[in-house]
């Protein structure tokens, strides 16, 4: 596989605060990279420096061998979409609009037949066809969600990057929004996805590799298996676990009842 993303020696800091310390990963074409850990790990801000919301203060970033600090605006969203951890636009729109947006990056003067036809599909896609027409704003947080998870679909880029996609959903929305992630990621189409999660099941059955950040670094990046050992997860989330591979070949994690750290 080839490399779409590269990331070398990243870092960022608040102040005195460092949040991300020389951070180094690369993410391949048709790879689902989930980003586990803790509350204040640097997940949110690792994906806001990808997507240059915020400039990180060392380190470089590459998407097909670009430096993304050289792309414009435009280019940038041509090549990366990122869905945020909280939905704050309340947009007074239907959903069909709301993820026709999606599309800005490509449009000129008007919306064309090709734009229209992409969002149709994407709504199919990602299971929003009983709402297409409702508005965005009177749509509850699950469902906003979920538009903007397909906005972002239908912008069609190389690289997504979500922040907790999933935290707003129910269990069932949960598993169908992951599955059809998975599916774009694997298409053969040379897309790519970055999940920052906290679910650690979810993040083991859908992810071809998962990077565990603890304290600014990245401390494991491999596969599930590799990734979600015991001791990892005692480092890292302080409680103490054990794995269980199921007979449909699903690796589970079992959380016990203890917790290692007060």
């Amino acid at each position: 596989m080839d490399d779409l993303l590269k990331v070398e020696g990243l870092g960022f800091s608040w102040g005195d605060n460092l949040v991300i310390d020389s951070v180094d990963f690369i993410v391949k074409k048709n790879e689902l990279v989930s980003v586990l850990g803790k509350n204040g790990a640097g997940k949110s801000t690792l994906l806001k420096c990808l997507n240059k919301i915020l400039s990180p203060n060392r380190g470089k970033i590459t998407i097909h061998g670009e430096d993304i600090s050289e792309l414009g605006i435009l280019t940038t969203s041509k090549k990366m979409s990122y869905v945020p951890q909280s939905i704050t636009s309340n947009f007074s729109m239907d959903v069909f609009d709301v993820i026709l947006l999606g599309r800005r990056p490509y449009i000129n003067w008007a919306v064309g037949e090709r734009d229209r036809d992409l969002v149709s599909k994407t709504i199919d896609k990602m299971g929003l066809s009983n709402f297409a027409f409702r508005r965005f704003d009177r749509l509850s947080g699950g469902e906003k969600q979920r538009v903007v998870i397909a906005k972002a679909v239908a912008q069609d880029p190389d690289l997504f990057l979500f922040d907790e996609p999933t935290s707003d959903l129910d269990l069932k929305n949960q598993i169908e929004v992951m599955k059809e992630l998975r599916k774009i990621v694997s298409e053969d189409n040379g897309k790519a996805a970055i999940i920052a999660i906290h679910d650690i099941n979810i993040a083991s059955r859908f992810s071809d590799r998962i990077m565990l950040l603890h304290e600014g670094k990245i401390i494991s990046n491999g596969k599930p298996s590799d990734v979600l050992t015991p001791e990892n997860i005692e480092l890292v989330f302080e409680v103490t676990s054990r794995q269980v591979m199921g007979e449909d070949g699903i690796l589970r994690i079992v959380i016990n009842d203890e917790i290692t750290r007060e």
